[in-house]
């Protein structure tokens, strides 16, 4: 089969590789869409290596249709040769076919385009995990949602939305507001013209902070707002792609009992996963159906312009997610 591979100057190559060796607990998939992360970007500069056991090449979600399974997948999934499913990978989703362990895999939501299940697992997953399991988001809960034009902000506001939370994001970019409007973010703050740090300040002073914050950026900006979250507040660190350093008012920070939370879903334990998943499909998936909770697609592009789908990321240019359509 073919595969995108990172090359060793880290362009990206679709060539021949091994085909997958179906494990007896693991379904065998044949790709039809695969999403774009952050995390494939991180993997391809060598700052985020896939798990034992998973395949070099990138790709955490996928959609497609199982074409074959080991005995104990068949015995215990409950699903067969010819399902539609969409998936969550430690690696390898960039390719045309993919092994995947039964409990990694989920039925496509009704109403759920191939396009749209693709990019599903890692960023529902990731949102749903950070949310509610990490973050312990209320109705009524105030939720600020840095870099609100990634893929994972298109998936984290409407959830959040969905389970009645009231919703900051940030954005850099004016021409993206329109976009992240759709996701249906109750305030909207431009950081190039306006201060978030005045702004917490401000949702503080009336006596409605901030109880969650998912933070992809860190840098200065994290330590700078920290002051202002409410007590036994989260702040939950995802990336840092505004830098790895902060300064951090602790006498606020332990005052307030404001908990810091670095969190990955890639780094779990299987097990962990699975719960995640199971959790994910029985109380979010009637949301998508229903069209309450869906994933912005920002652009498809076949999976030989891997290359020009990365560069829609590292350029900013994408509001929302970013799929790769596998040729037939």
């Amino acid at each position: 089969m073919k595969a995108i591979v990172i090359c060793k100057d880290r362009s990206l190559a679709w060539q021949e590789v091994a085909d997958p060796i179906l494990q007896e607990e693991e379904v065998l998939i044949k790709v039809a869409y695969a999403a774009v992360n952050r995390a494939d970007l991180m993997q391809r500069e060598g700052n985020y290596p896939p798990p034992k056991g998973c395949p070099e090449w990138p790709g955490l979600e996928v959609s497609g249709t199982i074409v074959k399974m080991g005995k104990i997948a068949a015995e215990k999934s409950g699903r067969k040769a010819g399902d539609k499913v969409c998936a969550l990978l430690g690696g390898g989703g960039y390719a045309e076919y993919a092994s995947v362990p039964y409990d990694m895999v989920m039925p496509v939501p009704e109403n759920c385009s191939m396009e749209e299940a693709a990019a599903l697992p890692e960023a529902f997953a990731t949102a749903y995990l950070n949310l509610f399991l990490e973050g312990g988001l209320k109705k009524g809960d105030i939720l600020l949602m840095h870099a609100g034009a990634s893929g994972l902000a298109s998936v984290v506001i409407p959830m959040a939305k969905a389970f009645g939370a009231y919703v900051i994001t940030t954005i850099i970019d004016e021409n993206k507001r329109e976009i992240v409007a759709k996701t249906g973010a109750d305030l909207i703050v431009n950081t190039k013209k306006e201060d978030i740090v005045q702004i917490l300040r401000e949702f503080d002073a009336k006596g409605t902070p901030v109880n969650l914050t998912i933070d992809c950026l860190g840098g200065e900006i994290m330590g700078e707002c920290l002051p202002y979250m409410g007590y036994m507040s989260k702040w939950i660190m995802i990336a840092t792609l505004a830098g790895d350093f902060t300064r951090i008012d602790m006498r606020k920070l332990y005052v307030r009992n404001v908990r810091i939370v670095g969190s990955t879903l890639r780094s779990k334990p299987p097990h962990r996963k699975a719960e995640i998943l199971q959790k994910l499909v029985g109380e979010v998936w009637e949301k998508v159906s229903s069209g309450e909770v869906r994933p912005a697609i920002y652009a498809v592009l076949p999976i030989t312009e891997a290359e020009k789908a990365h560069a829609l990321l590292y350029e900013n240019q994408s509001a929302g997610k970013v799929v790769l359509k596998v040729l037939e």
